[in-house]
């Protein structure tokens, strides 16, 4: 276990008359170290696991003793480990076993409000609980109501029971069924949530008004069983410079991953991007992790894709497909000129907002109050209890929307001249800023305007990202087989 991990808790952030000028000043702080307590932390996964259609609800997540091998709580040398890869060692023990669902029409189920992003039962993972603090409030009153509930002691009730899209063509039943086997697991969400609470009290020890969030991925309804781990520290209220602060910050987390924690942090590496991160492996959970420092949009977008997420039923199975889709033609890595996830997300979303008959609205026109860009950090988990279901008239199955996905990308969208916005839902015209200037594909951040896209930044990776596209929807089209663009059963083995 890590070193600190029975430390107690203190709040996050010191009132405005008790803070020191110099942000730096503290730093190192020779005090007894202290910690948070566990945070009141929940998130929704919904695993359709057997023939009857029920709802497995993710258990409340809470801190144990991580074992080794022989049992104890640590290593048993402190010489590093060997780098075993990106597999998670629980899928070792995991059978691949997708079971056949229960499909009810949504037009039967009755429309609730506030309903549709679903919960689990007592926690919310990277939320904190009970702390006085200008930026995370606490002591919320519950609303029994709120699909995101507020954080309290008391359980929460359980999530209302939805259901996967029907599947009846060949097409559609791939999908279905690379979603089912790769979406990421219950146990997956907790190792990463372990390790930011562990985490977290280490680098209190450093900065000790600080809170470390999970985000992106993990959180945001579109995680896989080999996504990668999003934490954000959020060490003050302040927007912190990211080429002067947060490299230095972030070069003392290195500092300390690489000394005290070496028996169980791997390989850290400050990558001065412009948003810099450290990377590291977790040598325990065997997750890898980027690490930031107040790139607080990234709070933000995680709720509003996670609303996107669950407000229609074939949103998560869709995305989940055009990722591995992605990362098997090697054109989903940002640090090597292509797409990141993250772009990815937008684009199916971007997509499904914009047919004749759209399956999805813009969130943000709809409910401008609940995902406004300058909403304080603490109500930003609450945004999307305010959002009912979206009832499609679109009745398109998966294959068909997996197949109009690649024709959009391949021969309608005009690249040169649009940009993707979720946030108007539409295509609008390319912005004239030098962000946009020299760029081959633009895609908006629908909190702070930034192209999210702009590593695809070379002609040469912009035409071989085309050309899959293009490829791909003609194959698509002529044999209406999802193999004959990404191998099932391979992808579903290595997930």
């Amino acid at each position: 276990m890590f070193p600190n991990s029975s430390n107690l808790g203190r709040p996050p952030f010191l009132p405005k008359h008790q803070q020191h000028n110099n942000f730096f000043s503290e730093l190192p702080l020779n005090i007894p170290p202290t910690l948070l307590s566990h945070q009141q932390i929940v998130d929704a996964r919904f695993n359709f696991q057997n023939a009857a259609g029920n709802l497995s609800t993710v258990p409340a997540v809470s801190p144990q003793p991580l074992t080794y091998g022989n049992g104890s709580s640590g290593p048993t040398s402190a010489a590093p480990t060997l780098f075993r890869g990106r597999k998670r060692l629980s899928e070792q023990n995991v059978p691949y076993d997708v079971k056949r669902q229960r499909f009810h029409s949504p037009h039967c189920e009755s429309t609730l409000v506030n309903q549709t992003v679903p919960l689990p039962e007592e926690r919310r993972y990277s939320f904190p609980g009970s702390i006085p603090s200008p930026l995370f409030h606490a002591h919320y009153i519950p609303d029994l109501t709120g699909c995101v509930p507020p954080l309290r002691d008391a359980p929460f009730p359980d999530p209302i029971e939805t259901t996967l899209p029907v599947a009846k063509d060949k097409l559609s039943q791939q999908v279905l069924e690379l979603f089912q086997a790769c979406q990421q697991q219950t146990c997956d969400l907790n190792k990463k949530e372990l390790c930011r609470t562990e985490l977290q009290k280490e680098i209190q020890q450093i900065f000790p008004q600080s809170r470390l969030f999970l985000v992106g991925s993990s959180l945001n309804g579109f995680g896989t069983r080999s996504s990668d781990g999003d934490l954000c520290l959020v060490v003050k209220e302040e927007p912190v410079n990211q080429k002067t602060e947060a490299r230095h910050i972030l070069s003392l987390v290195q500092k300390l991953f690489c000394t005290k924690l070496s028996n169980y942090i791997e390989r850290p590496q400050l990558i001065r991007a412009k948003v810099p991160i450290v990377k590291f492996r977790d040598k325990v959970s065997c997750v890898e992790f980027d690490l930031n420092v107040n790139n607080v949009v990234g709070i933000r977008n995680t709720f509003l894709l996670r609303t996107y997420a669950y407000i229609e039923n074939r949103v998560r199975p869709l995305v989940l497909v055009v990722k591995k889709w992605a990362s098997f033609h090697d054109i989903n890595d940002a640090s090597r000129g292509t797409l990141s996830s993250y772009s990815l997300v937008l684009m199916v979303l971007h997509y499904l907002q914009t047919l004749p008959e759209p399956i999805l609205p813009s969130l943000q026109k709809n409910y401008p109050e609940s995902f406004s860009p300058t909403m304080q950090l603490h109500l930003v988990h609450q945004a999307p209890r305010t959002v009912p279901p979206y009832l499609s008239k679109n009745g398109s199955t998966l294959g068909d929307l997996l197949v109009g996905f690649f024709k959009y990308y391949a021969t309608e969208f005009d690249w040169s001249h649009q940009m993707i916005s979720i946030r108007e839902a539409r295509a609008i015209p390319r912005p004239d800023g030098i962000e946009w200037r020299n760029k081959f594909i633009c895609v908006e951040e629908p909190f702070d305007g930034t192209n999210t896209a702009r590593a695809v930044h070379e002609k040469q990776k912009f035409d071989i990202i085309k050309d899959e596209f293009l490829k791909s929807w003609q194959r698509l089209r002529d044999k209406r087989d999802l193999n004959c663009i990404l191998p099932v059963r391979a992808t579903i083995q290595k997930r």
